[in-house]
């Protein structure tokens, strides 16, 4: 019979993480805007990232994208330090503010062209169509950004931030301006993008949303991690029976009051 036990070469390698955070610290002169994040997130895993106004999570998100240099500590995407191999990181991303930030010049086709002419993304114009008619912007290619609403600006945006396929996505409020069905359509993107195997970071006060996509959730305050896990994880960390089953909003609600002394220990990694 042959050996049931794997040797140690014949075990599959371990899958990196998508992005990798050690020690993060950014510090605006005197006043430390993020203290000590630790935390990774694997392929096809979405992370959600919440917190209080003034937590720290655009802040975050700016130093994971390579938009802010961090002050201390290490931000890793794809196998790329930021600091020290910026353009290979950024290829591997996409950052996704909560406001668009759109070419007043450009049209809605001229974006994509744009942004796959940087990538230098193969086969562009077929990818391109198919996010504008998964984005519902079909119709709209000649349209300057003047000319579309505030949502259909926030899917145009999305849209060249998906065209390069990253492997690594970062969103900032990213259902602003959406009508119900959008958000109903955004969701699914968004699933489907992990599904194929991007990591995903959503920044959100939308906790309902947050608590529906999200596989585990980190939650800051004052800059600092006061719960990393999945719901279930950090409900079985806090004590009280009533702990065991309180939707997301409850318990973020519970521990930002608290300015983190209920803090859950320690948060998983």
């Amino acid at each position: 019979m042959p050996p049931t036990d794997t040797s140690p070469d014949d075990r599959p390698a371990p899958v990196p993480p998508a992005l990798e955070v050690v020690s993060l610290e950014k510090a605006y002169g005197a006043v430390k805007a993020v203290q000590g994040l630790t935390f990774q997130v694997a392929p096809g895993e979405v992370l959600g990232l919440v917190g209080p106004n003034g937590a720290g999570k655009t802040s975050t998100l700016r130093c994971l994208a390579g938009i802010l240099p961090v002050s201390s500590g290490r931000v890793v995407v794809g196998g790329h330090d930021v600091a020290v191999e910026p353009v290979k990181a950024k290829r591997a991303l996409a950052f996704l503010p909560d406001e668009p930030r759109l070419f007043e010049y450009l049209t809605v086709w001229e974006h994509l062209n744009f942004v796959a002419r940087l990538y230098g993304v193969e086969g562009w114009e077929d990818k391109a169509r198919a996010l504008l008619s998964e984005m519902e912007l079909v119709g709209k290619e000649k349209a300057l950004p003047g000319e579309l609403s505030r949502g259909m600006k926030q899917k145009l945006s999305i849209a060249c931030g998906f065209l390069h396929e990253p492997r690594l996505i970062l969103l900032d409020e990213p259902l602003t301006g959406l009508d119900p069905l959008g958000i109903r359509r955004m969701k699914a993107s968004l699933r489907k993008r992990a599904e194929q195997g991007a990591a995903l970071v959503l920044s959100s006060h939308l906790l309902p949303l947050v608590e529906e996509l999200c596989h585990r959730i980190l939650v800051i305050t004052g800059g600092r991690a006061v719960a990393l896990g999945s719901l279930a994880e950090i409900r079985a960390q806090l004590s009280g029976a009533e702990a065991g089953s309180a939707s997301l909003e409850e318990l973020f609600i519970r521990i930002t009051r608290s300015g983190g002394e209920e803090r859950p220990e320690p948060p998983a990694v």
